[in-house]
Formats: structure tokens, sequence, C-alpha cells
């Protein structure tokens, strides 16, 4: 448990400039508080002490505005930065060290059944106020876009945008030579709604 703090205190300070020290982390983010909480709650969940662990994350959620489902599987160094608004529901699977922002939902579209929620593979970062909905998978090293609202998968590497979320992928640089002069050609982008 405390080499997992560590590793968590460590993710943050690596990727949140703002943060100053162990100390600072550990006593003012709100995300060391939840995601603490979480685990605790994940273990009596996975002990079938469901209503103990409901109540312990409702706790974490009204003192933090964190709201992660026990049932969720989160693995090391999730950073929530800010967290306000954050909703993490039940059949959620995120990878390592992963960030999200506040305001961002990985919930249910209230069609499926089962595995209703979004598998966040590693290195994924996903901004402020996004929404990715429904048992979908992001790929690793993945960035979601502020406010984009993901409804379809999403290759590992790639970027979404927008409402419903496109994907943008940047097609390699090629190099030029006209008359002995080497150039590169202009980055293009290619958009596929998905």
């Amino acid at each position: 448990m405390f080499k997992m703090l560590r590793y968590e205190i460590k993710s943050i300070l690596e990727k949140d400039p703002a943060a100053k020290n162990f100390l600072e982390v550990i006593l003012l983010y709100p995300c060391i508080h939840a995601i603490l909480l979480y685990r605790i709650a994940h273990f009596l969940y996975n002990h079938k002490m469901y209503f103990t662990s409901r109540a312990l994350s409702q706790l974490a959620r009204f003192f933090t505005g964190i709201e992660i489902h026990p049932g969720a599987k989160i693995g090391r160094g999730l950073f929530i930065d800010h967290g306000m608004g954050v909703v993490i529901g039940e059949t959620t699977e995120i990878g390592d060290n992963v960030t999200l922002y506040q305001g961002v939902t990985l919930g249910g579209t209230g069609k499926d059944k089962g595995k209703r929620h979004p598998t966040l593979e590693n290195d994924v970062v996903v901004g402020a106020g996004a929404k990715v909905l429904g048992p979908i998978k992001i790929g690793a090293g993945s960035k979601i876009g502020a406010n984009a609202v993901v409804l379809k998968d999403v290759l590992a590497k790639a970027t979404a945008v927008g409402i419903p979320a496109r994907v943008i992928f940047e097609k390699p640089v090629t190099i030029i030579e006209i008359n002995g002069y080497l150039g590169k050609s202009k980055r293009m982008y290619n958009d596929m709604i998905i």
C-alpha cells in the first residue's frame, strides 16, 4: 500500500508543475485522497462488501468532488488534475499513468449490459469536460480533447476532438528535393469521423 502511495505521489509531482513537494501533494491534492479511499473501497467491493464499499466511495465523493465507483479497475499513477466533477463508472478499466482533468466522465450510455463503461489503456490523457461513454477502448498514449464526446474506439497514440469526437492522425513529414533544394512538405492532417 505504501509503495503504491509513493508511486501515486511521484506521478503527481512529475505531471503537475504546480506540485511543489511530497507533503503538499499528500495533504492538499484531492486526487490522492480519492484514490486512497477508492483503493480501500475496491478491496471491500472485491470481498463482496458492496454497501460498505459504496458508502466509502460516496464519502470520498462528498469530500473531494471525485466519484469513483468501487468496482472500477484502476492501474498505478492515475492523476486527476483539480478533480471536481470527475465520474468513473463501475465497469471502467484504467491503465497505468493515465491523466484525467476536471469534469471528465467515464460513463455508460444506458444501452449496454455487463461491460458498460470505457477502457483506457496506459498513458492516456483526457481533457477537461470530456465524456467517454460506453464499452469502448481508448488506445495507449491517446489524447482526448477538452469537451470531446467519445462514443467509439480510439486507436493508440491518436487524438480525438469534437462532438461527436473525430480522430486526427498526423501524416508523416516527407522530404522533397527540387533542383537540389531539400525542404519539408507541409504537415497534413487527416480527419476521420468516429
